[in-house]
């Protein structure tokens, strides 16, 4: 971030603001200062300065299992941010040149901010409100409120007032206004090809000789035009019913498919003392686990019996065993346990030489222990001797399973869970049947991860198919961004008290195996907006994606997937057999579908063609993205480390 060497001049000042900046954690201390608008030779911009630490959260009803609290507070910076020659935070500047669009949240108390290359900043006013900035801002820059999402706004840029004045001066209609003339370009279902020529050429004409100001090619603002007249202010074909509702008009299976609107989906309360003991009999047996699994999906579990039930979800503990046959399991349990850990910690030095591949992993291990969630009070301090227990679990799982070992992330997995258990045994074996349910993730040829970016893609090709063309024109139809979710399933996405009830809902494998690909499609539903009216192409979308970390809200994310599985489940005839299998529907036999997946690569299959997509054939290991065979590496990079 550049300093300017000039003195600044203030328009405006909004006091007690806390600004967060991309990729910083809410547990984190920030600093409180004001939000101005200010006034340089280079242009406006908004800045924040800092003027005392203060702590902030959204989240204050922390779950005493899993505290966010570090008892070690420290002075933290945003990414964009820096300390000055006496360590102290420095400005924070946004150019409104660089400004794409903004968004308010928390009912006037959130404010975030979307630069053009993605970064985002979100803005938390504490003795104030979002409204009165963004009153402010209008006399400053121009911006519109999206169509699609009512909390977003976004800044008109010199080309689209251009475009909106030429259109004016289109003369085409007795009415001049941008609207018509938006209808006019969206109605070409008779003449498609000839009235869009016509209108260009006029539009080319006055570009050309009205507006020489213009830097930007009339070749690239005419796709654009195209690209907004067709997807972005097109809205879906709807047809009347008798109950009022509007229903979209999805093509699957080479017909017409209604598809409702997303139901509203309530959560409940998490599972009680008093529930759980109303399953067991007498003998300790759980006695209708499917009971219990639906209202841990509905509500989660409350944390003190998290420590019990954890280990019936993930497979420690059958869910038919009684008291006894489970002392005598745990048992049995603790001696496997520390047979395999003997095993590595028996190895000689020259073992070790001849080992490569347990080099490599034990190696691995150390770096990936020494930086997983030190900030938290469990695992924070050197010589921490919940480390040395993190350490010990995944060098005995790598003994436990060799053939996978230990992958990057796997640590994240098991963090929490020997956070819960505090026990070393027990979070191992926690930690097996966690595995069992997510190794395809961590498998070296990757065929897991690309399946289920492709299944993301199918999914949105179905629910919000404007969505799924877009990335495909932005070449982000690989999917790419959402490997990091899918990889350490959300961890990085959700403070600690949200993760944990996020995965026991994930554990229920309710209402299907694959719900948390509907989670995806649920939170890029929320997101279509910000995407698509921003023009985001694939580094801005992986980076606006990163920068969710922390800022997704669970429960509507959590009832809006539920909803688009019900969507789904109202049109199940209709579906091809690739949404029926993610849905867990059995497949219907019928002749070949005009979308198919290929899971021996994750590859998209083109409805035209048949062939494979570009963007996602695989070569030597990995995916390619475009002409660009290195881009697989580049999305894991970005949107991992």
């Amino acid at each position: 971030m550049f300093e300017p060497t000039e003195q600044g001049k203030d328009l405006c000042i909004h006091t007690g603001v806390v600004l967060r900046g991309a990729n910083t954690r809410e547990d984190e201390v920030h600093s409180s200062g004001t939000l101005n608008i200010v006034e340089y030779s280079f242009g406006k911009c908004i800045e924040w300065k800092p003027i005392e630490v203060s702590v902030v959260s959204e989240n204050q009803d922390q779950d005493p299992e899993w505290s966010l609290v570090d008892s070690h507070t420290r002075r933290t910076r945003t990414s964009s941010e820096g300390p000055d020659s006496l360590g102290r935070t420095r400005t924070v500047r946004i150019l409104f040149s660089e400004l794409k669009s903004f968004r308010i949240h928390h009912s006037g108390q959130q404010l975030i901010f979307m630069q053009q290359d993605g970064t985002t900043y979100v803005a938390f006013f504490q003795l104030s409100n979002a409204e009165s900035f963004v009153n402010s801002l209008k006399g400053f820059v121009k911006f519109f409120r999206s169509k699609r999402d009512r909390s977003l706004y976004i800044i008109e840029d010199e080309v689209s007032n251009v475009l909106n004045k030429s259109f004016a001066e289109l003369d085409l209609f007795q009415e001049n206004t941008s609207d018509y003339v938006w209808k006019f370009v969206r109605n070409l279902h008779d003449r498609p090809y000839e009235t869009t020529m016509e209108a260009f050429s006029k539009l080319t004409d006055i570009w050309i000789y009205k507006d020489p100001e213009v830097k930007r090619p009339v070749e690239e603002a005419v796709a654009d035009l195209l690209n907004r007249s067709l997807s972005i202010d097109v809205p879906q074909p709807s047809v009347s019913v008798s109950s009022g509702e509007e229903y979209e008009v999805i093509g699957v299976s080479n017909a017409s498919v209604l598809l409702s609107p997303i139901p509203p989906c309530p959560r409940g309360a998490p599972l009680s003392q008093e529930q759980w003991d109303k399953y067991k009999d007498s003998m300790g047996r759980i006695t209708n686990p499917e009971a219990v699994k639906e209202i841990i999906f509905r509500g989660g579990i409350s944390p003190s019996l998290r420590y019990e039930v954890w280990k019936f979800l993930l497979n420690y503990y059958p869910w038919d065993s009684t008291s006894i046959d489970r002392l005598e399991l745990k048992k049995k349990k603790t001696d496997e346990y520390f047979i395999m850990k003997l095993q590595w910690r028996s190895m000689t030095p020259n073992q070790e030489n001849n080992f490569s591949s347990y080099r490599d992993r034990k190696s691995l291990i150390e770096k990936d222990v020494n930086r997983t969630d030190r900030t938290h009070a469990y695992y924070s301090g050197d010589n921490n001797p919940h480390l040395a227990q993190l350490y010990d679990i995944l060098m005995t799982y790598v003994m436990y399973n060799f053939d996978l070992g230990y992958v990057q992330g796997m640590s994240d997995l098991l963090s929490p869970i020997l956070c819960l258990m505090d026990n070393e045994v027990d979070a191992f074996w926690c930690f097996v049947g966690f595995m069992d349910k997510v190794s395809t993730n961590f498998e070296m040829d990757q065929v897991g991860m690309k399946t289920q970016l492709s299944q993301i893609h199918h999914l949105l090709s179905v629910t919000e198919p404007q969505l799924a063309n877009y990335l495909d024109r932005h070449d982000s139809g690989n999917m790419f961004f959402c490997f990091r979710w899918l990889l350490v399933l959300f961890k990085r996405e959700f403070n600690a008290v949200d993760i944990m009830k996020l995965w026991e809902v994930l554990w229920t494998d309710l209402p299907c195996k694959n719900f948390h690909l509907l989670l995806c499609a649920a939170i890029l539903d929320t997101e279509k907006a910000v995407l698509m009216e921003n023009q985001y192409g694939f580094t801005e979308i992986l980076k606006h994606i990163n920068d969710l970390s922390q800022h997704i809200e669970l429960p509507w994310t959590l009832s809006k997937a539920e909803g688009i599985y019900l969507q789904l489940i109202s049109v199940a005839p209709h579906l091809t057999n690739n949404i029926r299998t993610i849905i867990g529907l059995e497949p219907i036999n019928r002749s070949p579908e005009p979308c198919d997946m290929d899971i021996s690569n994750g590859s998209i299959i083109s409805p035209t063609n048949g062939e494979s997509s570009s963007h996602q054939s695989e070569s030597d290991g990995n995916v390619k993205f475009g002409d660009n065979e290195v881009s697989f590496e580049r999305g894991l990079n970005l949107s991992y480390t």
